[in-house]
């Protein structure tokens, strides 16, 4: 299981986590609506939603969303951001959460999956899940494109100020990304998955990749003096070397498994 205290990190700054973390592509929740029952009246619970990055999108399809959300900060962010009544809003690590008596027809785990205990994500799921209802998860990672030569030369920045940092890191391509198979790939519990691929680059000025970056696990867990070096340090190198400015280009994998008729 990952480690707990990265897992509840996120909920040190709701606030900074909702003004930053980005959206998903319009694309994605068209082609989600396609390949399951995602519009007016479909049950949705939604698994890890932060402050509601994809959350707003599922509610304008139309879906009746419960929202499991282990972080109170986070929770009342997205609560305040949706409206009272607008979202069914819980606070529970997915692991601990009592399932309700009617079954959803979607699960959904927007960058999120890979948070949950594997042991337990899959057949939770299943018992959440009508049959033939759908679990969705959503992969992301950066990939090459946007400003390479930033990134690489970031990485004196982390090797300076973060010992763990392995040396000549490089950003993958697309092509490079395999697909994000686990267990439910192998489990008898639900139907070969159907995937789909989207490219989004955002632009990032210093300030705000900054911000950003005080959003993630592995930055925030690093200690108070290493964490503002290596901020300090990026900020410097784009604001004196790239105009104030970057691009970071992210991929994300849709996957849609529906529940074996059982």
């Amino acid at each position: 299981m990952p480690a707990p205290n990265l897992r509840a990190i996120f909920d040190e700054d709701p606030e900074g986590y909702h003004r930053t973390r980005p959206g998903y592509p319009d694309e994605l929740f068209d082609d989600l609506a396609q390949l399951t029952e995602l519009g007016r009246g479909c049950r949705v619970a939604e698994v890890g939603p932060g402050t509601g990055q994809a959350t707003a999108a599922l509610v304008g399809h139309g879906a009746d969303v419960v929202a499991v959300e282990i972080g109170p900060g986070l929770a009342s962010v997205l609560q305040r951001r949706l409206g009272a009544g607008t979202v069914e809003v819980v606070v529970s690590a997915f692991e601990d959460w009592v399932l309700p008596e009617q079954p959803f027809d979607l699960v959904t785990a927007f960058t999120a999956w890979h948070w949950l205990e594997r042991s337990v994500r899959a057949p939770k799921v299943a018992d959440a899940l009508r049959p033939g209802g759908a679990l969705a998860t959503v992969s992301t990672v950066h990939v090459r494109d946007g400003s390479e030569e930033f990134f690489a030369r970031a990485q004196e920045c982390y090797q300076r100020w973060d010992p763990t940092t392995r040396p000549g890191l490089v950003l993958p391509s697309v092509d490079e990304v395999p697909p994000a198979v686990d267990e439910v790939d192998d489990s008898d519990l639900f139907q070969p998955a159907v995937r789909r691929r989207y490219e989004q680059e955002l632009a990032y000025t210093a300030e705000a990749y900054v911000e950003l970056l005080t959003t993630y696990s592995g930055h925030r867990a690093l200690e108070p003096p290493q964490r503002t070096g290596l901020l300090s340090c990026l900020a410097d190198l784009i604001n004196e070397d790239f105009d104030g400015s970057i691009t970071k280009r992210y991929l994300y994998e849709l996957r849609v498994a529906r529940r074996s008729e059982r």
